[in-house]
């Protein structure tokens, strides 16, 4: 199961979180490292954990949600 760690961005729908996430790679000629960026939607319960913009969360894998949703929120790394 993958797991990834990123930014909360967006909370505006309900049971959804926007999450962005950054990862350096490195061009495999120039060897320069640069930062690539994706935003993933997130299923999270909003009666066990509570979120807000800014927030560093875990993201896992999971069983599709909804058409764009198919991972979850497992913790909040630090506020």
């Amino acid at each position: 199961m993958k797991t990834l760690s990123g930014t909360i961005i967006s909370l505006k729908t309900d049971r959804t979180a926007r999450v962005l996430v950054t990862r350096k790679w490195q061009h495999p000629l120039y060897k320069k490292y640069v930062k690539r960026t994706k935003k993933y939607l997130c299923d999270y319960d909003k009666d066990k954990i509570k979120l807000e913009n800014g927030m560093n969360v875990e993201i896992a894998e999971c069983s599709p949600i909804s058409k764009r949703k198919h991972f979850k929120v497992v913790k909040v790394v630090k506020k």
